[in-house]
């Protein structure tokens, strides 16, 4: 292995670029996603330092891939457990502040949700307060906030959860 590090690396994914992606594709069942881990499994490689280190080339490639497949699955379990703030049944409980009444009175509320809202990202806050205070629709915070509509929803989803986490304290 005393060839140059990019030229090795680029040798062993010409070699496995096939067989590499079938493997991916067991494990994440959908070819977009196949094909974007084989790329980044040629980015992490090409990071490495001293290829000359590795002892078996392909070994590592697959070991490289199967953690880029757990992480994947992961981060696609976190979505997929995200709360579809789209859901009628959610709007409806968004439309209510948490929290009973006869506890805390409005001003501890907001108080508290004040605090908790802070804890949030500045674009994940932004995203929660054009929604719920300004009642803005995705698309206008997504142009305000200068990212995707699908961002907007993600952001909102987590604050949401955030929200409803520690807010649901005061109960």
């Amino acid at each position: 292995m005393n060839e140059p590090r990019n030229a090795f690396i680029e040798r062993l994914f010409a070699r496995h670029r096939g067989a590499l992606q079938a493997f991916l594709l067991r494990r994440v069942q959908r070819r977009p996603d196949a094909a974007e881990l084989a790329q980044e499994v040629y980015l992490r490689m090409l990071r490495i330092g001293d290829t000359g280190a590795i002892r078996n080339p392909e070994a590592y490639l697959y070991t490289v891939a199967g953690n880029l497949a757990k992480e994947h699955a992961r981060q696609h379990r976190i979505d997929r457990s995200a709360v579809d703030i789209a859901d009628p049944s959610i709007q409806a409980q968004l439309a209510e502040l948490p929290g009973d009444a006869a506890e805390l009175d409005r001003e501890q509320r907001l108080a508290r949700l004040r605090e908790v809202l802070d804890q949030l990202s500045p674009k994940c806050r932004a995203a929660v307060v054009m929604q719920y205070w300004e009642g803005l629709s995705y698309q206008e915070i997504a142009l305000r906030l200068g990212v995707s509509t699908h961002m907007v929803k993600k952001y909102l989803s987590q604050g949401l959860a955030h929200c409803r986490r520690r807010m649901s304290r005061l109960r």
